[in-house]
């Protein structure tokens, strides 16, 4: 699996990412770079570096950004389970108040029920179907005269569900590919956690820490891996 997480503050312009590749079954990072921002660039180096280390990519499991799927363009791609629940929140809300949303909802969190995937592609299909109306409305504004869509948000939310909807399944070829980015999400939250101890230390300063972190695949190495990393 691959993935990134930020540092610092987006809006302040001081933000930076280290973008990473780990074995999800040994909990072993196995490469990662420092980065300003997320490109396919950074996840094109990350696929070269591990099949320089003699590494078979047989699958990769990412968060829907664009630049991972390009970037193992020729390797079979699993969309994260739960980001796609997350994309879908962002048009619904996590408390819909329409039935349409609440409809949405309820789809994409069977795919946390190992559904099969004809059975989703049918459901997603007369969803859009029954719903489609509604999905057309819109709204005229009064003072401009123009017309923008009633529910965009909605929109924007089944449209992503169904660009993701051929990489939600890939899983089901291999037991071996992880549906989501878990493991390597909540390795991003310790080291955030330890990060937090050292809020005043400069970027440099941080990127050695993780980097140590990284090297061990853990912040809370046994003495034999503490001894290999030092």
């Amino acid at each position: 699996m691959v993935d990134g997480t930020y540092f610092g503050e987006r809006k302040e312009g001081t933000s930076w990412c280290v973008v990473v590749a780990r074995d999800p079954k040994l909990h072993e990072d196995l490469v990662w770079s420092f980065e300003n921002t997320e490109t396919t660039y950074a996840y094109v180096c990350l696929m070269e570096r591990l099949e320089a280390l003699g590494y078979t990519i047989l699958s990769v499991t990412g968060d829907g950004f664009s630049g991972i799927k390009s970037a193992f363009s020729d390797i079979s791609y699993q969309m994260c389970h739960v980001h796609m629940e997350r994309l879908v929140i962002l048009g619904t809300t996590r408390n819909p108040l329409t039935e349409a949303g609440q409809v949405l909802l309820a789809l994409v969190r069977t795919l946390h029920k190992n559904t099969e995937q004809k059975t989703f592609e049918e459901r997603l299909n007369k969803f859009i179907e029954k719903y489609r109306n509604f999905l057309n409305e819109k709204t005229t504004h009064p003072e401009s005269g123009e017309q923008s869509w009633t529910h965009e948000d909605l929109r924007r939310a089944v449209f992503c569900l169904v660009r993701h909807k051929s990489n939600l399944f890939t899983y089901k070829q291999n037991r071996n590919i992880p549906r989501t980015t878990n493991s390597l999400e909540g390795h991003f939250k310790h080291i955030k956690k330890l990060l937090g101890l050292h809020s005043g230390s400069n970027r440099k300063t941080q990127e050695k820490i993780i980097e140590t972190i990284l090297l061990a695949s853990t912040t809370s190495p046994n003495k034999k891996r503490l001894n290999e990393v030092i």
